[in-house]
């Protein structure tokens, strides 16, 4: 069945939630999804069979799933390769020195939740199209393969699922078509989503997507690149003291409360899916029930704990109660939408 988008008509391939400054909330139902209504509004002569549908409403209206080694095992190589795949372009696209690789990268993705975001505020600017194509398109992505069992655990829940991830679209589309899951979800909150435009500086407006800069191939125009190697080597460095980054990404809490704004999501009535320790913790603190997806053991910030997604129904039964409710229909009329990573 076709997935339902974000924001006027466009097919699979623009799968992605376009960043709006206008949104339809609701107080009285908070199950709305940007185009229509999941449950119908009650007539009077329906009171008793309202009030009744209200004592059963389930816990969740929403699941918010992370892609990348959350729908997948790590066991895949995905990561791996990305990782050399940024390493490569730092010391081919940007000159880098190779033999600061390791232990800048280490600081960018600690301080910045990205090695790209870190990269945009020490001072490089690139494209971000071509940063995506050179990281992700050299990725072995015939090592995922169909996954029915995770399809029908979805299919079988009855609430709406979004992904968010700080990936571009085009790798976004790739996973899930190669993991057979495409039409499992209602969209998709991407790179793009959150940064339609090419910023040059940060910016502390939420609301700012306007575009502040040209697009540049190279970091040539940013001849003063913070040493941040250099900064952590005094005895007394501290994070307060790092430039900004114009890139909106987890696990910034900003950045998560953007993308539910612009998908008309619940914190409080949402349950996140995440590999990554930092972004529970970062989504418990903006009100989301988590669930940590690759570990046995449950962690501060972490509601649950997989040790992989296919338990999902032993470890959360509850989410399948929602099934006396009328399941969501994602066949409505796609809306537009937006991505990069």
């Amino acid at each position: 069945m076709p997935t339902l988008l974000f924001p006027p008509l466009l097919s699979f391939q623009s799968l992605c939630i376009q960043s709006k400054k206008e949104l339809f909330a609701s107080e009285i139902l908070l199950s709305v999804s940007i185009s229509y209504f999941l449950f119908p509004i009650q007539t009077n002569m329906e009171y008793e069979d309202h009030r009744f549908r209200q004592v059963q409403r389930p816990k969740y209206d929403c699941l918010l799933f992370d892609l990348d080694d959350t729908l997948y095992p790590l066991s895949s190589g995905l990561a791996t390769s990305v990782l050399k795949n940024i390493q490569d372009y730092m010391v081919e696209k940007l000159g880098i020195e190779q033999s600061k690789i390791p232990a800048l990268c280490d600081l960018l993705y600690k301080n910045y939740g990205t090695t790209m975001a870190g990269l945009r505020a020490i001072g490089y600017d690139f494209d971000y199209d071509e940063y995506h194509s050179f990281v992700h398109g050299r990725l072995p992505y015939e090592n995922l393969k169909p996954d029915p069992v995770l399809r029908s655990l979805l299919l079988s829940l009855p609430i709406r699922k979004v992904i968010f991830t700080n990936a571009d679209k085009v790798h976004a589309v790739k996973v899930l078509r190669r993991l057979g899951l495409e039409d499992c979800f209602e969209g998709i909150i991407c790179f793009e989503t959150l940064n339609p435009t090419h910023k040059s500086t940060a910016s502390d407006d939420e609301d700012d997507v306007e575009f502040l800069g040209l697009k540049q191939s190279s970091c040539a125009s940013n001849p003063e690149i913070f040493d941040i190697i250099g900064h952590f080597a005094q005895s007394n460095a501290e994070s307060s003291g790092l430039p900004k980054t114009p890139i909106v990404c987890k696990p910034s809490e900003s950045a998560i409360e953007r993308a539910l704004k612009i998908a008309n999501i619940n914190p409080h009535r949402t349950l996140f899916f995440e590999d990554s320790v930092r972004n529970i913790q970062s989504g418990k603190h903006v009100g989301l029930d988590t669930v940590l997806v690759g570990k046995s053991q449950r962690v501060k910030g972490a509601d649950y704990a997989l040790e992989s997604i296919h338990n999902l129904r032993e470890a959360i039964a509850e989410l399948w109660e929602a099934d006396k409710l009328p399941e969501p229909n994602y066949s409505g009329v796609p809306v537009e939408t937006s991505v990069t990573a």
